[in-house]
């Protein structure tokens, strides 16, 4: 590696010296020096600055800056649950509809015709509302079901024994006005 190199020529001529640079030939450096420049420049960000306390340090970058979320409270929410012949889905919003927690009986450890259980809706149900009370303070709740699989009564069940207020309780199944096409005669 070659440094800065430089040719001057020097005339002189009437007592007056004039140097000019006939070439200057610079490489780049490679890429451990650019590393540890980068380094030392964080080195140096880092002791100007004060480091979060919960993120550590690596590889000589600053540790990034973390904001702690605010908690909100919403003490009256909804929630929603969806009971199917193979699933059970309970979800927990805002008044506005915002999800705030949510779990099914896929998720809490369930599978194949087992998620379809009124036990598996109990377990769900029970994993949603803990997590709404605990990270939102959740205390009221108006109950919306839809769908027509074994977990409708369990999953309602389970969120009044979890002490939560249930304000109201609305079935909003929809109901098939002529249905859908019928499948073909099984022939035999």
């Amino acid at each position: 590696m070659a440094d800065k190199v430089e040719k001057e020529v020097k005339e002189v001529k009437d007592e007056v010296v004039v140097e000019t640079p006939v070439t200057e030939v610079v490489e780049e450096a490679s890429a451990e020096e650019k590393v540890a420049e980068e380094v030392a420049k964080a080195d140096a960000k880092t002791s100007e600055a004060t480091p979060a306390e919960d993120a550590p340090a690596t590889d000589g970058k600053p540790a990034p800056k973390v904001k702690k979320a605010k908690k909100r409270a919403v003490p009256q929410g909804q929630a929603h649950i969806l009971a199917t012949f193979n699933n059970t889905i309970i979800t927990i919003t805002d008044p506005q509809g915002n999800v705030l927690s949510s779990s099914s009986a896929g998720a809490s450890g369930f599978r194949g015709s087992k998620k379809g259980t009124a036990y598996a809706a109990q377990i769900a149900a029970e994993k949603a509302i803990v997590a709404a009370k605990q990270g939102y303070g959740v205390s009221k709740l108006e109950v919306f079901i839809k769908g027509i699989g074994q977990g409708r009564e369990a999953a309602v069940r389970t969120l009044i024994n979890q002490k939560v207020e249930v304000e109201n309780i609305k079935d909003i199944t929809t109901t098939a006005h002529g249905g859908v096409r019928p499948r073909k005669a099984r022939r035999t």
